[in-house]
């Protein structure tokens, strides 16, 4: 956690043209403050925001991205899309929690065109909060290269991400209350380590691997996950065709 008061963060807010822009604009026609590092961008609704946009901002140096929408419910589209908004993050929030990247950088809020004084709220709360952790990846004690890796690995699975949430993630709840506690709860972890936790890993090896051979121990340094663990990502790479062992140096490479 930062101490350094002098951090100024970098932060990109993503709100719909309907309410949260609307809010916006009531907060600066009110002269309501709040914090001048936050840059805001128009979308027609929140389920415009894609997993891309996210990990862009976030690679691109954001330490903080905000999504903003209708409340629920009370979308302007009869698709709802602040529903398929929330799912999204709270699956993009969870995957950064496991890679190591605190998930209180990425936010979803719901505020409508005629509160002003919230959106100066939620953005002075977040503002603040991003300020506490830090700049990205130096609050979460990461050198740069490591978050590049984490980043980018994420990144590279977007596409089967998208569909991991539409075929196996796509629930629908009435609050906020309920979403939060099935994201957290046991149902989850179990998806996670059944879609995600091994496909993430890989990933990493993969580009890992892209820079130079390595050995089973070389990468489970890197990566923080056992030797075992990596031995049978490793395995199961070589035994699809994406790696080959270098039996004369003892390291892996890509085939």
């Amino acid at each position: 956690m930062s101490t350094d008061s002098k951090f100024i963060p970098k932060m990109i807010g993503i709100i719909c043209n309907w309410c949260c822009y609307g809010g916006a604009d009531l907060c600066g026609v009110s002269r309501f403050q709040y914090p001048p590092y936050i840059r805001l961008v128009r979308v027609m609704c929140s389920a415009r925001v894609d997993m891309k946009h996210i990990l862009r901002a976030f690679s691109n140096g954001a330490d903080g991205v905000f999504i903003g929408g209708c409340h629920l419910s009370d979308c302007h589209y009869i698709t709802q899309g602040n529903y398929y908004a929330l799912n999204m993050v709270l699956v993009v929030k969870k995957i950064m929690e496991y890679m190591g990247i605190s998930p209180n950088r990425l936010k979803i809020e719901w505020v409508s065109a005629g509160e002003g004084i919230r959106f100066a709220n939620v953005m002075n709360e977040f503002g603040s909060e991003i300020k506490s952790l830090g700049p990205l990846g130096k609050g979460e004690g990461m050198n740069e290269e490591e978050l590049k890796l984490k980043l980018k690995a994420i990144s590279t699975l977007i596409p089967y991400i998208r569909v991991a949430i539409n075929e196996r993630l796509r629930v629908r709840f009435d609050t906020m209350e309920e979403y939060e506690q099935f994201y957290d709860g046991e149902e989850f972890a179990r998806l996670y380590r059944e879609l995600f936790a091994d496909k993430l890993a890989i990933s990493q090896i993969i580009l890992l691997l892209r820079e130079k051979p390595l050995s089973t121990g070389e990468i489970s340094h890197v990566l923080g996950l056992t030797p075992s663990e990596i031995s049978r990502h490793l395995t199961s790479s070589a035994r699809h065709g994406l790696l080959r062992y270098e039996e004369s140096r003892w390291r892996f490479a890509l085939a």
